[in-house]
């Protein structure tokens, strides 16, 4: 194979875009006009020097899933007053013998022969066919400490041949540490009642023909942030230009979002503070408008809540509910015009909510939407009660009326725990993104174009 020196080549011009400019687009093709810059004024020449076409292709094997309804039957009761409210959480064995969990399933009250709702796993989640998948069998708690009941390891392939002949698999308990003796086979089994696989439309599918996402940003102005014109305030402008935590996740995530809106308007609100001769807001346009809550562009989101904080009174309490509701509200207005559009709201606060339940019933209702709510906790506050919504860790979401949520629309990822270098924030917050996209769009059998 020959090497080709770029020092020894002639130098054509370059050409610079984000990839979102190319998936975006209906073939997902990209033409762009090459420059050249004057190296004595760093600025680009005038002239034509040619064009560069740039074409993004996602892999078919991508998106080919394959669909299982898993049935256990006699588990071990885990609870002291009542049987397991059991739970499946599949893992992916990588290279180095970690596990990443690519699938949960819901909790099943009280159940001991638990039969779970499909769940859909695409080539990207599990890899090939014959990669192990760790199944494991949890009994739910609500101190998010689940008892594990039992696990299997098995492919993809291996499923398959479990629903084919019609056999299921026993579960095993690891040996406890410090024993030799083999792991312990107990009496309960997994069945593959389903095993199914088609292709489906991708996230990236629904981009290229035509679907939006709608940021949108609501800012906690309570008391508890500080005096912003101290520097300990979580709402403290430096004067040097470094963001503060405010700032740095309007960016970090609006960056990323604002690629995939066409007019680039995003709505921003404030909550909890008291603008200028009125009562205390719990949902205020950042803009400081009566009539429209739009900004243009990331910088005018950032523009407006730098003029915010000098134009309204910090308060409380901290409430969710109206915020969500608001955005609830252009969702579905969006929905009835038939706009082929999916609304992601960035929540940013520093306490712990007082409206709890509100809040829960303003989520449980926008389920219905196409929306998706990011909330990202700065400061040093106990955030359990965010960690409550994000129904990861703890049971799904129940409103006041009885409904349960039917499917996860929040992301909670604490900042404390990006500034220390654990996670970065637009992975966390984003991870989840294209599944609840995909899982709304499925569901309600909205086809992409493409």
């Amino acid at each position: 194979m020959q090497i080709i020196k770029l020092d020894e080549q002639q130098f054509l011009g370059k050409a610079a875009c984000t990839l979102s400019e190319i998936v975006t687009k209906s073939y997902r093709s990209l033409t762009l006009d090459l420059l050249q810059k004057d190296e004595s004024t760093g600025s680009n020449c005038p002239g034509n020097f040619g064009v560069l076409t740039v074409h993004a292709e996602e892999f078919v094997s991508s998106k080919t899933a394959s669909e299982l309804i898993l049935r256990c039957s006699d588990l071990e009761s885990r609870d002291l007053f009542s049987r397991s409210d059991p739970f499946l959480v599949i893992s992916k064995t990588v290279e180095s013998g970690i596990h990443i969990p690519i699938c949960k399933t819901e909790v099943l009250k009280n159940d001991l022969n638990p039969s779970w709702k499909p769940v859909f796993l695409n080539a990207q989640q599990a890899g090939s066919k014959d990669i192990p998948l760790l199944i494991e069998c949890f009994n739910f708690n609500n101190n998010g400490k689940h008892d594990l009941i039992g696990k299997v390891q098995k492919s993809l392939a291996d499923l398959e041949k479990l629903y084919s002949l019609g056999q299921g698999e026993y579960l095993f308990l690891p040996a406890a540490v410090g024993h030799n003796h083999q792991e312990k086979i107990l009496k309960s089994q997994l069945f593959v009642d389903k095993f199914c696989e088609s292709v489906q439309r991708t996230f990236l599918d629904y981009l290229s023909s035509g679907c939006q996402l709608n940021f949108m940003v609501a800012i906690d102005f309570t008391a508890s942030n500080g005096n912003p014109r101290l520097p300990d305030s979580l709402h403290y402008i430096d004067p040097s230009g470094r963001p503060n935590a405010y700032q740095r996740a309007i960016l970090d995530v609006g960056e990323i979002l604002q690629f995939y809106d066409s007019d680039k308007r995003f709505p921003a609100w404030g909550f909890g503070a008291r603008p200028i001769d009125g009562p205390v807001s719990h949902c205020f346009n950042l803009n400081g408008s009566s009539n429209h809550c739009e900004v243009e562009g990331i910088q005018g989101i950032m523009t407006a809540y730098a003029s915010a904080l000098f134009n309204v009174s910090l308060a409380g309490p901290t409430l969710f509910g109206p915020v969500i509701t608001t955005a609830s509200q252009i969702a579905s207005q969006s929905l009835s015009n038939n706009q082929q559009k999916y609304f992601v709201l960035l929540i940013i606060t520093d306490g712990v909510i007082t409206d709890l339940q509100e809040t829960k019933d303003a989520l449980v209702t926008a389920l219905d939407l196409p929306l998706s709510i990011l909330i990202v906790g700065v400061g040093g506050a106990d955030f359990k009660e965010m960690e409550i919504l994000d129904a990861d860790k703890f049971e799904k979401l129940q409103s006041s009326t009885g409904r349960v949520a039917s499917r996860d629309i929040v992301q909670f990822v604490p900042f404390r725990d990006v500034q220390s270098g654990e996670i970065s924030v637009v992975q966390s917050l984003l991870a989840e993104l294209p599944s609840q996209f995909l899982t709304y769009m499925r569901t309600r059998e909205i086809h992409s174009n493409s």
